[in-house]
């Protein structure tokens, strides 16, 4: 597929060609010309006249598949720009669901994937459906007055049924969830920009081997596992990658994935280091409008600054400092980590977890008295998998001083010992 894009920015917008380009190559378009301009938005093609009559000349030069737009089409915009070119035309949305159909395996990733496809065709059918009613006989995709009508009722009827299963895969995890919560786990969600390294941080953390690769939205499916943090076991969740001005359609699409992230006891938000401070600084507002909207800043918030390999200590210490005091007062940030998944560089990672922890109500440090010998073996094996042995001692009823995750007292008093919460 061979596509021209378009990129239109007001002055003081914040655009990355090179974010737009790597959108393109992800979704395996051939780019045969990039074409830009800095204007205000035109009502009614979004760019200006005189830019339309260049991608015009465009079209009929190097016959594209697609011409597609950085910016977000209304649909009267696409549909005007569309009698001009005569070629399809998509915007940056429409995009990135292409990229996400290539990416999606799981059941509940296509699901979310066809709903936020449909909640975006939704208003371009009504603008169909509006310009044939005022007399232009254009259809959408080809199609008659009839056949319009039909696909938009098409859409509200999958669209209700979507919701419906996404709805019920939500309700399992809700369970499952709660069964953590009961167990004492404690969740820790990734979340951060598209290609920062959230999968192979996971790996990192947890030993596993989950595809990471160096391209945008390569997780669309939910991945949790286990891991230790010196003694403590805890749970990871991968979640899908943001991008900048994230539109509603989607965050709704995929409510019941970015819901592990407000779900979660702490956040760990990854920025990719080697980037220069502008991009950063970018992908980190946006990373934090999309939390904003999940309602998730009061989160407590670890910032892990990815693949500081690649750059100098100085270069890492300053973006550390800016970060700093980047997102002071922003969100419930326990603090900044240098990191590389990589090279599974992770000190400063594990130290803030440890902090991150510490703040939790659901670590406490008990007494436990341990009449039966038989069950001691047991006792000190659950303490150790699920938070930290203090101090064992041993006499006829063992006294074991620990600081343990409360969801573990259900399961000790099952094995008939006592418990006295000291802290």
């Amino acid at each position: 597929m061979r596509a021209i894009g378009v990129i239109r920015k007001s002055r003081g917008e914040r655009w990355s060609r090179e974010e737009f380009e790597e959108l393109l190559r992800s979704a395996g378009y051939e780019i045969l010309a990039i074409v830009e301009q800095v204007r205000e938005e035109h009502p009614r093609y979004n760019i200006g006249p005189g830019k339309l009559e260049e991608v015009k000349k465009l079209v009929k030069e190097l016959k594209p598949d697609k011409v597609i737009f950085a910016n977000r089409l209304t649909p009267s915009q696409a549909y005007n720009l569309w009698k001009e070119l005569r070629v399809d035309i998509i915007d940056k949305w429409q995009l990135v669901l292409e990229i996400f159909e290539k990416r999606a395996h799981s059941k509940e990733a296509k699901l979310q994937v066809e709903l936020a496809n449909l909640q975006y065709e939704l208003p371009l059918v009504k603008e169909a459906i509006r310009r044939i009613k005022m007399g232009d006989r254009a259809g959408f995709k080809g199609m008659g007055e009839y056949q319009v009508h039909q696909y938009l009722k098409h859409i509200k009827y999958r669209m209700g049924r979507i919701k419906g299963e996404l709805e019920k895969i939500r309700a399992e995890r809700e369970i499952r969830r709660k069964k953590r919560e009961e167990e004492g786990f404690v969740l820790i969600a990734l979340a951060g920009y598209t290609n920062a390294g959230k999968s192979t941080l996971l790996n990192a953390l947890t030993g596993e081997d989950i595809e990471a690769k160096n391209q945008m939205f390569t997780t669309l499916d939910t991945t949790t596992r286990r891991f230790k943090v010196k003694g403590k076991m805890l749970l990871v969740t991968d979640t899908v990658g943001f991008i900048d001005g994230l539109p509603p359609f989607i965050v709704e699409a995929f409510h019941s994935t970015l819901e592990e992230i407000v779900k979660a006891d702490i956040i760990i938000l990854v920025l990719d280091a080697s980037e220069p401070w502008k991009e950063i600084r970018r992908k980190l507002f946006a990373s934090l409008n999309v939390l904003r909207e999940l309602k998730a800043l009061d989160r407590p918030m670890i910032v892990a600054l990815n693949k500081v390999d690649l750059i100098s200590d100085e270069d890492a210490k300053e973006k550390e400092l800016l970060v700093r005091e980047t997102i002071d007062g922003r969100a419930n940030t326990v603090g900044v980590a240098r990191i590389s998944a990589k090279l599974n560089q992770l000190e400063e990672l594990y130290n803030l977890i440890e902090v991150a922890l510490s703040r939790l109500p659901k670590f406490q440090t008990f007494e436990i008295r341990v009449k039966d010998p038989s069950k001691l073996g047991k006792v000190l094996s659950m303490v150790h998998s699920m938070g930290d042995l203090l101090e064992v001692e041993y006499s006829e009823e063992t006294k074991i001083k620990a600081y343990i995750q409360t969801g573990l007292i259900r399961e000790l008093t099952k094995l008939g010992v006592s418990l006295k919460r000291i802290s």
